[in-house]
């Protein structure tokens, strides 16, 4: 592979690696399986970069490489994701302008994201990434219509898990 394409490869990387990130947290639970899934993704993007034809923005195109790979290896193994208690951990913050309330809303929003199947934490991923439904479905190779039918669907499922929980 050329230095040209490498730089190219790197950079771009570099300006879109938060992306996987989040999907390696959605993916996985602790810091060894993040890590490897990070990797996993960084190294299928590497083997696919030189037939990225740039049709779509690079970060499109890594969502989906990054997606498929976290979905495959999840399916692959089949082992189910155990969570930790949130409560479990210790949290050193500064208590000056951090907002409690936002703690327990975006604990709940993961436990219910949890709940979901893994084309839905895609989805629901990348709503709240602010894509718009262009890019999620040629993200996850479904049609705009799919996507928002699955969003809508998904919204429903979400209403029913945290309404019991009083949100």
């Amino acid at each position: 592979m050329s230095d040209n394409l490498e730089h190219s490869f790197v950079t771009q990387l570099q300006e879109n690696q938060n992306i996987i990130h989040k999907i390696c947290r959605l993916y996985t639970n602790g810091d060894d399986a993040h890590k490897d899934l990070f990797q996993e993704i960084t190294i299928q993007l590497w083997k696919a970069f030189p037939k990225f034809r740039g049709d779509s923005k690079f970060s499109t195109w890594a969502y989906r490489v990054a997606l498929n790979t976290a979905i495959t290896l999840y399916r692959k193994t089949k082992r189910s994701i155990n969570t930790i208690e949130f409560e479990g951990r210790q949290h050193f913050l500064n208590d000056v302008e951090y907002d409690y309330e936002e703690e327990e809303q975006l604990k709940l929003m993961y436990k219910a994201v949890y709940q979901l199947n893994d084309i839905e934490k895609a989805l629901i991923f990348m709503y709240l990434e602010d894509k718009d439904y262009q890019e999620i479905s040629e993200t996850l190779g479904i049609s705009e219509v799919n996507a928002r039918v699955k969003m809508n669907r998904i919204k429903g499922k979400l209403k029913k898990i945290l309404n019991p929980l009083g949100v």
